[in-house]
């Protein structure tokens, strides 16, 4: 055993197996910062390339991609608003906000040290434990993965904001929209409404830009100033977000232990660990009022949990050949592709390329944390320049990215028609989050209680394993509220004394509600097992969504926003209407079916350089040509597709 692990030490040092690994870190790090690709894209573009090199060579490609892309996904999360990959949507939270304050430097350097530390974790972690992770993985059957869904349902509460009623009907909503398209135990298909493109359901990478990403370029657009709200970017800097790391480094290591659990788990992987993460930091605070608001522990807790689930999905992927995570099913098709055999081997006779596996994903981490410290404070200036430069690029990236969910035309309006959801969600206090968490669970949670049901009946919830975890749950939802209180207290007081109507929140309230009547219907069509699920659901929700309708309709607010309360809250921040920014990006979609996304984002970007930016033509060009010039580059080399018009 002893010269095996020596033989993976010195595989681990060679010249060649350093060279690659350093490659698959500088392509992970460009394929993160892009939003929407992550993982399961970065490697899918890469198979191709690595088919007919050397194991080792392809390894070190594979996890050093595999590795980074949590890491530089964090650019745009922090930057933008945009969540650059499924596991960095909570990072956007606090992120964002602490980028809109001026200190984007000082979030991008607490989040990449925290990335650092929950990446090294995993792999240590993984280096002791990979002997007697066997039996502890094989502890969790689909009882005790449908309670851990139901545990990540949990955090609503501690992610639905002033309104703990809005954050349950907001998840139960994410729900039913997670359950449109096939049933996960019948096949039947729900709530499709004719539409072909809904057989498959709703990409979540198109669902978490739309109500992520679209609101915040929305609210930009309409102030016209830089993201930055802050007097001096520098402000705190990226040493001073190490240091935040280091004052929590024990709440960094909580969740990076939650991280490498969760991850181990397959079918959990990353589109939840970091709202765990981050529920988790938010019920364990005593102060919860800056949440949401620029809280540098919101940055901490997610980070230090997503780059640690890397580790801990390899555990069922090298171990059983049960990936953990959408990204580690990939990757187990790269080592299929050069000739390696997941499963108890990996353990035994081949454990020196397991440990070189787990050591290249440590130094994987520390190369690409090392980069991205390096890059934050560069990178973080993007914030201080004129929203009006920077959203075309945005909406164009956005866009783009929305489409290589399924190369259909119809992800753009998707991303439109739930990207205005979003806005109104935002705007009228309705939680994104809980609504993203729901969506996300939709499908694991009921695939898993159809097989509980199946294999153990009623006695599912006798089981230890399932004990444990609702006492978890039940933990978890106790803590959620504690210590809670109304942040929009003093908003709240100018909205009702300028007696601003709720109207507009009615209408919304009256959607959601008869979405929910729309999903019962649905639901009653169904076979018993194609329909239990979204009934249960919708059941649930419809007392709440109700009775949100009737305290509108008695003209109550509900401790949530009107529709220009922003307006009440600062007069005169916004200069364009709630809606042009949709007429701007619908605009660009409608051009795309007619001409296609190329010479539709050419003539969108001169238009809105010229109309909206009022600058002069020779920066217009040079402008243009370097965003559509930039893209086209990009998608010749990762071989991505562009939305094709009719002409």
């Amino acid at each position: 055993m002893l010269d095996l692990v020596l033989q993976a030490l010195q595989t681990l040092f060679t010249p060649e197996h350093f060279m690659y690994l350093v490659m698959g870190v500088l392509l992970g790090l460009v394929i993160g910062v892009f939003p929407g690709l992550g993982g399961i894209a970065g490697l899918s573009l890469l198979l191709p390339f690595i088919y007919g090199m050397d194991e080792v060579s392809a390894l070190a490609t594979l996890i050093g991609l595999v590795a980074v892309i949590p890491t530089s996904a964090t650019f745009t999360s922090v930057l933008m608003g945009i969540p650059g990959s499924s596991s960095s949507q909570a990072t956007v939270l606090d992120g964002f906000a602490l980028a809109k304050k001026g200190q984007a430097s000082r979030a991008l350097g607490a989040a990449f040290s925290s990335s650092l530390l929950g990446g090294l974790f995993g792999a240590i972690i993984l280096t002791f434990f990979v002997q007697i992770a066997r039996p502890l993985i094989l502890l969790f059957g689909s009882a005790e993965l449908f309670m851990l869904a139901i545990f990540g349902l949990s955090m609503v509460g501690s992610l639905s904001g002033k309104s703990l009623m809005k954050g349950v009907v907001a998840c139960g909503f994410g729900i039913l929209v997670g359950s449109i398209g096939a049933a996960p135990a019948t096949g039947e298909f729900r709530m499709i409404f004719g539409i072909n493109y809904l057989y498959d359901g709703l990409p979540l990478v198109v669902i978490a830009l739309s109500i992520f990403a679209f609101p915040e370029i929305s609210e930009l657009f309409r102030k016209e100033s830089a993201i930055a709200e802050g007097a001096e970017l520098g402000k705190g800097g990226w040493l001073a977000g190490v240091r935040d790391m280091i004052k929590n480094k024990w709440l960094a290591l909580r969740c990076a232990a939650i991280g490498t659990i969760v991850g181990a788990i397959p079918g959990m992987g990353g589109s939840v660990v970091d709202w765990i993460a981050y529920g988790h930091v938010v019920q364990t605070s005593k102060d919860k009022t800056q949440f949401g608001k620029g809280d540098i522990r919101g940055v901490i807790a997610p980070e230090s949990a997503n780059n640690a689930k890397e580790g801990g999905a390899l555990m069922p992927t090298l171990l059983f050949g049960i990936p953990g995570s959408g990204s580690m099913a990939v990757f187990l098709g790269g080592m299929v592709l050069i000739g390696i055999e997941a499963g108890p081997s990996m353990v035994t006779k081949d454990i020196d390329l397991t440990y070189t596996i787990i050591w290249s994903l440590a130094i994987a981490n520390v190369l690409g944390a090392g980069l991205s410290l390096f890059l934050a404070g560069p990178i973080s200036r993007l914030t201080r320049i004129k929203f009006s430069l920077l959203a075309p690029f945005m909406i164009m990236v956005i866009s783009f990215a929305a489409f290589q969910a399924t190369k259909d035309m119809t992800d753009l309006w998707m991303l439109l028609i739930f990207g205005v959801i979003g806005i109104f969600m935002k705007r009228f206090g309705w939680s994104r989050p809980a609504f993203l968490i729901g969506f996300v669970l939709a499908t694991q949670a009921e695939s898993y209680l159809n097989m509980s049901v199946q294999f153990y009946g009623f006695e599912m919830f006798t089981r230890m394993g399932v004990l444990i975890i609702l006492a978890l749950t039940l933990i978890s939802v106790y803590y959620s509220r504690k210590g809670t209180v109304d942040e929009n207290a003093e908003l709240m007081d100018k909205v009702r004394d300028k007696n601003l109507t709720v109207t507009p929140q009615l209408i919304f309230a009256l959607f959601i509600l008869l979405f929910v009547l729309i999903a019962i219907f649905d639901g009653h069509q169904q076979s018993f097992l194609g329909g239990v699920f979204p009934l249960a659901i919708s059941y649930a929700i419809l007392p709440f969504a109700l009775y949100l309708v009737w305290i509108f309709i008695q003209k109550k607010t509900d401790n949530a926003a009107v529709f220009d309360a922003e307006q009440v809250a600062a007069p005169g921040t916004f200069k364009a209407t709630w809606y042009e920014p949709i007429l701007w990006i619908g605009g660009l979609y409608v051009l795309s079916m007619i001409i296609g996304f190329i010479p539709a984002v050419i003539l969108f970007f001169i238009a809105f350089f010229t109309l909206k930016a009022r600058i002069g033509w020779l920066q217009t060009a040079v402008l243009t040509a370097a965003g559509v010039g930039l893209l086209m580059l990009f998608g010749y080399f990762l071989n991505l597709e562009f939305p094709q018009g009719m002409f």
